[in-house]
């Protein structure tokens, strides 16, 4: 009789203190893992929503848009496991790609660790720059804006990762990152399930052509995108 395989467990790389707590990067089998406070965030094993997620952006965009020749900028709330920067540098639609991050030690492992692999072509492209900052104080107090807005720091506007980034998904929130975009420009969020409340509280806070599309997952229910625009 063989002997029964038992998966290796996983292996902890890297293990920080970072100012919102504990953050861990650890290998398990193939993958690679963030956790933070105890809390599973992401992995390396698939990508496909946070690629759809700058794709939906882009599609809402005005076909052809640009804004004095340029082209169309976007600005990726979260660095992760660096998908949806990978995927939007790989993209000529992108003019500029800007990510803000709030843990040094997520940049840290995609400058110099072992997350460095993934994203340092990425990382090399003239297009694209990491801002260190927490994202809610920074779409409220940055001057900077962009032609589409991608939020993936959390499970959804009813499941946060920390109780301070509630208050992005509000009517105050959204309306900063209004403030954000162009003329025209589209704000995109990626979600672990739809909701009709926050929909509404897109169209409170200002945006038009509010929608929602769903994204396939192999089990359960799909994740959504919630699209959103500022007027022209």
């Amino acid at each position: 009789m063989s002997a029964m395989h038992v998966p290796e467990p996983p292996v902890v790389l890297d293990r920080r203190e970072g100012p919102y707590g504990e953050v861990v990067l650890r290998r398990h089998g193939e993958l690679l893992q963030i956790i933070a406070n105890g809390t599973f965030l992401m992995d390396t094993s698939d990508g496909r929503s946070e690629r759809l997620l700058v794709d939906a952006a882009r599609d809402a965009l005005a076909p052809g848009r640009d804004r004095d020749g340029a082209r169309p900028s976007v600005l990726i709330g979260g660095l992760g496991v660096g998908f949806s920067l990978v995927h939007a540098v790989a993209d000529p639609f992108w003019g500029s790609v800007a990510v803000v991050e709030r843990e040094p030690a997520i940049i840290d492992w995609h400058r110099s660790g072992p997350l460095r692999d993934l994203t340092c072509e990425a990382l090399a492209d003239p297009r694209a720059r990491i801002v260190e900052a927490d994202l809610v104080p920074y779409v409220d107090e940055t001057r900077d804006t962009f032609d589409a807005l991608c939020l993936d720091i959390d499970n959804g506007p009813g499941w946060t990762v920390t109780d301070g980034n509630e208050s992005l998904y509000s009517a105050a929130g959204l309306a900063a990152c209004r403030r954000r975009l162009n003329p025209g420009g589209v704000l995109a969020v990626w979600s672990a399930q739809p909701s009709a409340i926050f929909e509404e509280t897109l169209r409170n806070a200002g945006f038009t052509r509010v929608r929602t599309e769903e994204i396939p997952v192999v089990r359960g229910v799909p994740d959504v995108v919630h699209l959103a625009a500022r007027g022209a």
